[in-house]
């Protein structure tokens, strides 16, 4: 049962991913754009040119924030990934069971089960 609901969540996140792949690519694009608009207004030495990289830089701005649906389609691509991390995941079989009363043991069990 708990493969078919990973496998349920696998497709609804990859249609999700899919519907979002435009605005992700355009974000990416978006994104690089502004890096280069910044790049070019630090070389600038006009104040007309600084003045253009900074009108381009809001116009791309404008371009990514309507991408911000991207946002959506990195959400789904974690959650794809979350998936196929535990799809052969034993669970609890593999931290042993440690029934001692010896300090040290209970110390190894304990840290065992931090660290799920």
């Amino acid at each position: 049962m708990k493969k078919f609901l990973l496998f349920v969540a696998a497709l609804v996140a990859l249609g999700i991913l899919l519907a979002n792949l435009g605005p992700m690519i355009l974000l990416g694009i978006s994104v690089w754009l502004l890096y280069v608009v910044f790049k070019k207004f630090m070389k600038s030495e006009t104040t007309a040119g600084k003045i253009g990289w900074v009108v381009l830089g809001l116009i791309i701005t404008s371009v990514a924030v309507s991408n911000v649906y991207a946002v959506i389609g990195l959400a789904a691509a974690y959650v794809l990934y979350l998936v196929y991390k535990h799809w052969n995941n034993k669970g609890d079989s593999e931290t042993e069971v440690f029934t001692s009363n010896d300090p040290f043991t209970n110390f190894e069990r304990q840290w065992a089960e931090l660290k799920k």
